[in-house]
Parts: structure tokens; C-alpha cells; sequence
């Protein structure tokens, strides 16, 4: 086992309303999409990002700026939601999926173990 989970996992600190921040870590990307998504699996906006770039994604998400992690804009709204867009998706997260993804984070919950 290399420790990369190729399925969709979320922050233990979300709760169960299907309304979470998901990462997938696949051998050549970290991919994310959100839980609330409802259309054909096939069609399921996601976003990218390479694994050398994760650990940045991270601290950025950590620190509650809004930035850039290569192709991938996080931008943090004053309510406290957040959006993470690359060129082919845009996620919007309400203040209490992204509090619950930041806290996975500060619990060392989205590292990648290889």
C-alpha cells in the first residue's frame, strides 16, 4: 500500500448532509469536487491540482486568504464560504463546509502519505 486513497473522502468534521469538500489522492493529481453536486456522475465538475502543489493548497486553505496554487484559485468570501476554481470548474463551499475542510486540514486529515 503507498498510502494514496483513490477515493473520494471527506473532513470528519463535516457533517452527514452530503454538503463537504472532497479530495481524492490519485498517483498524478489530488483531485476535489463537492458532495452537493447531484447530476450525472460523468459530469461532476472537479478540480485538479498536481501533487507536488497540495502541500501549498493546504496552507493556504490554513491560512484563510484568499490565492493562487498554480492553476487553481481559492478565493474565501466575508461570509466565511470559499470557492476553489481551475480552468475547467468552479466549487462553492458555504462557511460551514469550509470550516469543516479546515479544520480536516489543521487535523492533518488531507496529507498526502505516499
Amino acid at each position: 500500500m503507498n498510502g494514496v486513497s483513490t477515493d473520494f473522502f471527506k473532513s470528519t468534521f463535516s457533517g452527514g448532509e452530503k454538503t463537504c469538500v472532497e479530495v481524492a489522492h490519485r498517483g498524478d493529481s489530488v483531485l476535489i469536487r463537492d458532495s452537493k453536486y447531484t447530476g450525472p456522475a460523468t459530469e461532476q465538475p472537479i478540480v485538479s491540482l498536481s501533487p507536488a502543489h497540495w502541500p501549498t493548497m493546504l496552507e493556504l486553505t490554513l491560512s484563510g486568504k484568499s490565492g493562487q496554487v498554480d492553476t487553481v484559485t481559492v478565493t474565501v468570501h466575508p461570509a466565511g464560504g470559499a470557492t476553489i476554481a481551475d480552468q475547467s470548474a468552479a466549487l462553492i463551499y458555504d462557511a460551514d463546509e469550509w470550516d469543516a475542510f479546515r479544520k480536516g486540514v489543521a487535523d492533518g486529515q488531507f496529507h498526502r502519505h505516499i
